[in-house]
């Protein structure tokens, strides 16, 4: 490791020439010598994609949810980071959609379909060296995130809050339930005691310690934050977490309003449908409320779409090779073995923390995607009929397809554009922009 650069000196830098001993080592060119190139398994070559038969009529609106984040690192003493994260959500319909060149889209018309389209959140993490007044780092991040949930800024209004509630307290059923138990932030003099907070409530005392309690608190924020430091995977788990926060805020109003529009729906999520470790604990309500409103004759339809990641690099191995029009439907031992590469009598994949099963989708050489498709309650070898809305919603995609990029959606394409956070320059402006705000 490099020293590091300080007030006063540089930082170390790395040997421009320590490349040339190994070139000439003898065992890394045996060794290079006898390796080969990964190969695809003969499994994965015969295994059987379905064809995409009569895929059903298009769905007519679509919302679709993007988030970027920025760490900004402050270089004077003592050193400092927080991190600014910024979500989004568009609303079309397939109407305006269809106007729109799939590979060299007119920004007038662009511009024109997302006029009062948009709504989006802002917030900022304090992850290193910052903190409120009076406070430390972890209440600091405890009370940040729960003002950022409550965000009544134009467009939120204290929506997601409410979708929050809505999930943790399973209110679209009759019973009134409190808040499942869940490890009480403040510790009790080292000691692990389970605290909830009655029906509906947004805000508490734990019975034991008799301290404040966030309903933001039940998700286990806390568990990754000590005293003065917290992990830097933070922010990256809300951004993710409020992406779908945001994602059910859309289906929760139109639950409330106007269900019968529901079902017409394309909800897009820019990633995986699922939430890992302990902030899984929404993953059962979700799962519970899409096979009630699909029981009720209300299927709602959602994707998460992955554009990278250890699935996406083994559909490019097996893509290739598959019929046009066609998709795969992964299966549990099938992920374990060829995706995972882990014991095949281990845990069922995604048993507690994912909504929505894997599917490999293939509409030309140009369009291959991973895509996540809700299945309502946990099954280990989804199954096309187990897919909630499927049809509608292989149909939807051939009328959103983009040309600029492989792969592409245009609705997550759209959304990227307005959540994403670039390196340059908007992570020089916010660090700009941060440290003429920090008070030392």
């Amino acid at each position: 490791m490099p020293y590091q650069q300080g007030s006063r000196l540089p930082g170390e830098h790395a040997s421009r020439l320590g490349h040339l001993d190994i070139l000439d080592y003898s065992l890394v060119n045996e060794l290079l010598e006898s390796f080969k190139r990964q190969y695809v398994p003969d499994e994965c070559l015969t295994v059987e994609w379905q064809e995409m038969l009569d895929p059903g009529e298009p769905l007519k609106y679509i919302f679709a949810v993007d988030g970027s984040l920025q760490r900004i690192d402050h270089d004077s003493v003592p050193y400092s980071s927080i991190a600014f994260i910024k979500t989004a959500m568009i609303k079309l319909d397939t109407h305006a959609l269809a106007r729109v060149d799939k590979e060299n889209p007119h920004p007038f018309v662009l511009r024109d379909i997302l006029r009062e389209s948009v709504i989006f959140h802002a917030t900022l993490l304090p992850l290193r060296n910052t903190w409120s007044e009076g406070s430390n780092i972890y209440d600091t991040v405890r009370q940040t995130i729960y003002k950022s949930i409550c965000d009544t800024s134009p467009g939120m209004n204290g929506q997601i809050l409410e979708t929050l509630k809505w999930l943790a307290y399973r209110k679209w059923g009759e019973t009134k339930r409190s808040l499942p138990e869940f490890e009480c932030p403040h510790g009790h003099e080292g000691s692990k005691h389970l605290t909830t907070l009655p029906y509906d409530a947004e805000c508490g005392r734990c019975p034991t310690c008799g301290k404040e309690v966030y309903i933001t608190d039940f998700l286990g924020f806390h568990l990754e934050m000590g005293e003065e430091a917290v992990s830097p995977t933070i922010a990256s788990t809300y951004m993710i977490l409020h992406e779908t926060l945001l994602l059910f805020t859309a289906i929760r109003l139109f639950w409330e309003n106007h269900r019968e529009l529901l079902t017409e729906c394309l909800f897009l999520k820019d990633g995986p449908l699922s939430i890992r470790a302990q902030y899984s604990k929404l993953v059962e309500p979700i799962r519970l409320f899409l096979a009630y409103a699909q029981e009720n004759g209300y299927p709602i339809h959602i994707i998460g779409q992955e554009k990278s990641g250890t699935f996406y690099d083994h559909l490019q191995f097996i893509g290739k090779d598959a019929p046009t029009m066609s998709y795969l439907i992964l299966q549990d031992l099938y992920i374990k073995r060829h995706i995972q590469c882990r014991p095949e009598n281990g845990a069922p994949y995604g048993k507690d923390t994912n909504y929505g099963a894997k599917v490999f989708v293939k509409l030309n050489n140009y369009h291959m995607m991973v895509l996540n498709v809700p299945f309502g309650l946990y099954t280990q070898n989804p199954r096309s009929e187990d897919l909630i809305g499927w049809e509608r919603i292989f149909a939807t995609l051939l009328t959103i397809l983009s040309n600029r990029y492989e792969g592409a959606l245009l609705p997550i394409e759209l959304a990227n554009g307005i959540a994403s956070l670039s390196t340059y320059p908007s992570a020089k402006i916010l660090k700009l922009f941060s440290e003429e705000g920090l008070h030392p």
